[in-house]
């Protein structure tokens, strides 16, 4: 019983080293089931799923005789579900999961990119702006920290004492040796020629762990060495060293702070994934709800120089009949025919943009929608319109500031980077020790052998052949003997050794202590700068929202003047008191009034938005669950195709 026991340790040991047990589970599922699968899977690739290009059902269902009947909560759901900007950050979290894997083996941290991408601007009115517009696919911004080195995480973990390698790992070699020596002498030998060859078979384990020890425990075999020596007394022989070492640093890279750090920066990363996607998401949001509403000004825009067309033709043809009638002179066509024309090519100008900002938006809210010739060639036809409260809320900057603070996800991956930069300076302040390590080894011996049928014995006669009589009982065996010697430890071994490595000058260690504590005080900066632009970008978003609402009230007012203005001048121009200038120029004043109030209430609600983002309240604002941003699905059907009156 007593030599069974040691062996089963040792196969238990090996077995516990085998690559299916003690795994990490990847966040790429394999389907795969079984014994063989499970000892096999760290050695399959682990796939993930395929990208789909293709659009949800929900443009589909908001589809109605080949136009599109988008609300605003509806354009937010698709870029949700089809967003390509969102779902390239989606693989954000993976990644950090993957990094998570890697560094709970005791790796240093890949490459990841906290980088988003805006949202594409929106049409412009010059003529050659559907190139530029229709084209643009936004552009890429940083919200925090990125890296683009082959081993970097959100800070760079190159520096400092060196990670233990946690995965445990079995090894095995086997060989075979045979050689022939020449021997000027046969004193020792017997021989003038010693012929030799044996099997070799050495395997084992070995384990690293975070407090910087490494454990190694293995077994050193030598199977049928035999060699033509009749002065050899066993042949062949079979031997086998069976060692546990344990080596322990005492200094450099010595405790679970130091040597975790990597592992504890992936779980922060992991944090970090998380606040990339919420703020890409922000960024989207906030740039559907800017094209929505631009696409809505637009409209409106469109239909105000429609409507001077449709004035500035009436005009036109009045004219042409006075004129028949001699009651104007003929100079008086030609102006208001250059007047027609002018606003023929400004509804032609305009239409085109409503055009541009509709495909804008549709590439936007879709991943393969402009491949989809019944959605490319679709008219958008928005069914909401901004509303104006009657009142803008009065919240003091203070509480807007707090606010900011406490909702930006920026705040949170900065702190994140902080505690990063700290867990850095554990690495490199504990590469400044010296190396000392201690080492204990225990090993176990055990030989055995046949009786050489050739061998001799040397008498002061000469030579006698080799009887039983001449050997020791308890070293004839086989392999299996040598074995239970072994583990009944008939011939133990015992080492323990100190091994102390001191750089006199140690710049390296010194430099990379400095470098990483520079680093932390610039991400100090960092910080407090990023809670200084915040607070200056709230103030200033809480100022343009005050001046929106003051220069659109302002418009409104100048507008309905004008309409007074231009009703009046037509009157004296039916009356003949008024000239066919006066009312092209009240025209005119009339057509830029009410372009100039659109363009207010544009310029409102994007202060309405901007100031939503800088507060961190942006989804909020319009009921966006993260969760089903996450998952790429928005459970509540598509609003009713209703177009709210305009107010």
């Amino acid at each position: 019983m007593r030599r069974v026991q040691p062996i089963v340790a040792l196969l238990v040991c090996a077995l516990v080293a085998l690559p299916g047990f003690g795994q990490t589970e990847s966040f790429a599922k394999d389907p795969s089931h079984g014994a063989l699968a499970g000892a096999t899977r760290p050695f399959r690739a682990h796939t993930v799923g395929v990208v789909s290009f293709a659009d949800s059902p929900r443009m589909d269902k908001l589809m109605r005789a080949g136009s599109i009947y988008l609300s605003l909560r509806d354009a937010i759901a698709l870029a949700l579900e089809n967003n390509l900007d969102i779902e390239s950050v989606r693989y954000t979290p993976k990644l950090e999961e993957s990094n998570l894997l890697r560094a709970s083996a005791g790796q240093l941290l890949r490459n990841f990119s906290t980088s988003i991408t805006q949202a594409p601007s929106s049409a412009s009115l010059s003529v050659l702006a559907g190139n530029s517009q229709v084209n643009s696919v936004g552009s890429t911004s940083s919200s925090g920290s990125s890296n683009s080195g082959v081993l970097s995480g959100v800070s760079v973990t190159l520096a400092g004492s060196s990670i233990p390698n946690t995965d445990p790992y079995a090894y095995v070699s086997a060989g075979a040796y045979h050689a022939t020596s020449i021997e000027t002498s046969t004193t020792y030998t017997g021989t003038n020629f010693l012929v030799q060859q044996y099997k070799t078979l050495v395997y084992g384990v070995q384990q690293g762990f975070w407090t910087g020890t490494t454990v190694s425990l293995g077994l050193s075999s030598t199977l049928g060495a035999s060699q033509n020596s009749p002065l050899a007394q066993y042949n062949p022989i079979d031997t086998a060293v069976a060692s546990l070492t344990i080596t322990q640093n005492l200094l450099n890279g010595f405790g679970l702070a130091v040597n975790k750090r990597a592992f504890h920066e992936a779980q922060n990363n992991l944090r970090v994934g998380d606040l990339t996607f919420k703020t890409q998401v922000i960024t989207t949001v906030a740039g559907v709800a800017n094209l929505y509403w631009d696409l809505v000004t637009y409209n409106d825009e469109l239909k105000v120089s429609q409507q001077t067309l449709q004035l500035d033709t009436q005009l036109y043809e009045d004219n042409k009949k006075r004129a028949e009638l001699g009651a104007i002179a003929p100079i008086d066509i030609i102006q208001a025919e250059a007047d027609m024309k002018a606003a023929q090519q400004d509804v032609v100008q305009r239409e085109s943009q409503v055009l541009q900002q509709e495909m804008t938006l549709k590439n936007y809210i879709t991943r393969g929608g402009m491949d989809v010739p019944a959605i490319a060639v679709a008219r958008i036809i928005p069914t909401d319109h901004i509303d104006v409260p009657a009142q803008e809320k009065v919240i003091p900057w203070q509480d807007l500031v707090a606010e900011a603070i406490a909702h930006r996800p920026e705040i949170e991956q900065n702190q994140i980077a902080l505690e990063n930069s700290r867990l850095e300076l554990l690495g490199t302040k504990n590469a400044l020790l010296p190396t000392l390590s201690v080492s204990a080894t225990l090993a176990n011996s055990g030989q055995a052998g046949s009786m050489n049928n050739n061998g001799v014995v040397t008498t002061a006669n000469g030579y006698r052949p080799l009887t039983q009589a001449d050997l020791n009982p308890f070293l004839l065996g086989g392999y299996g003997t040598a074995l239970s010697q072994v583990f009944d430890r008939n011939f133990p071994n015992y080492n323990i050794s100190f091994s102390l490595s001191v750089p006199l000058r140690n710049r390296s260690a010194q430099a990379d202590h400095i470098t990483a504590e520079l680093n932390y005080r610039q991400s100090e900066i960092q910080d407090h700068q990023l809670h200084s632009s915040i607070k200056l970008a709230v103030m200033n978003n809480w100022t343009a929202l005050r001046n929106a609402r003051a220069a659109y009230e302002t418009s409104v007012v100048a507008r309905k003047l004008q309409d007074e203005t231009l009703a009046g001048t037509r009157r004296k121009y039916e009356l003949g008191t008024s000239t066919i200038l006066d009312v092209v120029i009240a025209q005119r004043d009339d057509t830029t009034r009410r372009l100039s109030e659109a363009d207010a209430l544009s310029q409102l609600q994007h202060a309405r938005t901007n100031m939503d983002s800088a507060l961190g309240r942006i989804l909020d604002v319009y009921d966006v669950s993260l969760d089903e941003a996450v998952k790429g699905q928005v459970g509540r059907e598509p609003d009713l195709t209703v177009i709210a009156p305009k107010p």
